[in-house]
């Protein structure tokens, strides 16, 4: 889509415009907008301690220094913990909260499920007793005007904010289309810009990522690095310092990303937002957008 027109659109074997399609970790980009309306709301902010919500952390010499900003952008020094969404685990927030610091705060980025889980829980006690899922519903999906999102729910209740959205080509590209309106979809706030715009800021230990969005972060004499690929790496071994994207895609791209390389692209320079749906198959993310931005130029 460009300029709010779809100017291209092609579904491969036997897929249609109206197949739902999981996204994967694609998700946890929704439930960053989502912190974002409850930072608006004032129920929190960004660089408050974890621990004055999650109290059973205050005693704990690292987990009671980290922040909300700190686990939405996974540099909490958290184990990652993939197994968190086994469908199988009772009370996913229980198990996160008590998983174990492996690093410093701040020290590490450490990609992972445990994260965004752990202020899952975050927000619930936040909200005092409302659900997780009805909040979201109200100040994300229904504004986006996505229904019957599959939230993989635990025995307690719990969504896994870590992946489990299906949707369709179209369905994604609403999530480019409110970064694009800086905030808004179709006339409605969402977040505003002011706040929004956090979501795209990265770290000194990860500069190509933000709050949930990746980000096309270029340095001088930086490389180009396939992101999933670097993910499969134990985090220790992972050198995130000066990788970027698409060298030759605008420095303002942040993309939702999810495994076997799904992909919203969103590029506010060019008013832009290409999504990508796939299974398998050999794919490069600074190759693919080469060849789409040499066709929008």
């Amino acid at each position: 889509m460009q300029n709010g027109r779809t100017i291209f659109e092609h579904y491969a074997n036997g897929g249609s415009a109206n197949r739902r399609w999981p996204i994967f970790s694609g998700t946890k980009s929704f439930w960053g907008i989502a912190a974002l309306a409850a930072v608006q709301e004032g129920l929190f902010r960004l660089d408050d301690p974890v621990s004055d919500t999650i109290t059973e952390w205050k005693s704990d010499p690292r987990k009671s220094q980290i922040t909300i900003r700190q686990l939405l952008s996974q540099i909490d020094g958290i184990e990652g913990a993939s197994r968190l969404q086994r469908p199988s685990i009772r009370d996913r927030n229980a198990m996160a909260i008590g998983l174990p610091s492996v690093a410093e705060p701040g020290s590490a980025f450490i990609y992972g499920p445990s994260h965004i889980q752990i202020f899952s829980e975050l927000l619930r006690r936040k909200l005092g007793g409302r659900s997780v899922i009805s909040y979201f519903e109200a100040h994300v999906a229904n504004r986006l005007g996505l229904r019957d999102l599959k939230y993989k729910k635990d025995a307690r209740g719990n969504p896994l904010p870590a992946t489990g959205f299906e949707l369709t080509a179209r369905e994604w590209a609403r999530l480019g289309e409110l970064v694009l309106g800086n905030g808004n979809y179709h006339r409605r706030q969402i977040v505003p810009s002011n706040v929004l715009r956090e979501a795209f800021v990265g770290t000194q230990v990860n500069p190509a990522y933000g709050l949930t969005f990746w980000l096309n972060h270029e340095e001088p004499n930086g490389r180009e690095g396939d992101m999933e690929r670097m993910l499969d790496l134990p985090w220790q071994n992972a050198q995130w310092s000066g990788v970027c994207i698409c060298k030759d895609a605008p420095a303002d791209m942040v993309v939702a990303l999810g495994s076997h390389y799904q992909r919203l692209f969103i590029i506010p320079s060019l008013k832009a937002v290409i999504v990508r749906q796939g299974s398998g198959g050999n794919f490069s993310d600074a190759q693919f957008l080469r060849l789409v931005l040499g066709r929008m130029e």
